[in-house]
């Protein structure tokens, strides 16, 4: 499914890195092309890097937590430093949601109608329930390369 069809993008960047192991790269051009927005939406088959830039984004936004996949828990939750505008991460991911009901139950539409960051892995479940100002980001994998989309209303 193409989830950027409808999307037309007033800003768009399209990145190439060499290898899992460079994707962090791409986390300050992710960062300053949002110029501020704070839902960010990952899309990418299992394994393409979606967790690895959301890491450095973190770093990057001053969160000094340890970070992990929240494959199991649905949600992490980050805390930035006391000098920041923002105060929190959330770190969302959507593989073990079944619906979109299911993800409502969980509270996503709090998360995305919030002040904090969030951070959404798999977030094709949730697309009709998207901000329009989502940062949208494809990663696709090209044998060890990665292919970074990057996707601003």
């Amino acid at each position: 499914t193409n989830h950027f069809a409808n999307f037309n993008p007033v800003k768009n960047l399209e990145l190439s890195v060499t290898g899992i192991a460079q994707l962090p790269l791409a986390a300050k051009p992710i960062l300053q092309l949002s110029q501020g927005r704070k839902i960010f939406a990952f899309y990418g088959e299992m394994g393409t890097g979606k967790t690895t830039i959301i890491k450095e984004l973190c770093r990057q936004l001053c969160s000094h937590d340890s970070f992990s996949s929240p494959t199991y828990n649905i949600v992490n939750e980050y805390l930035l430093s006391p000098s920041s505008a923002v105060s929190k991460i959330y770190h969302i991911d959507f593989y073990r949601v079944n619906n979109i009901e299911e993800a409502i139950a969980l509270g996503i539409e709090d998360y995305l109608s919030g002040d904090s960051y969030c951070f959404i892995e798999w977030a094709e479940l949730i697309e009709p329930l998207l901000p329009q100002q989502t940062v949208k980001i494809s990663i696709k994998a090209e044998h060890y390369n990665r292919n970074v989309s990057i996707f601003i209303k």
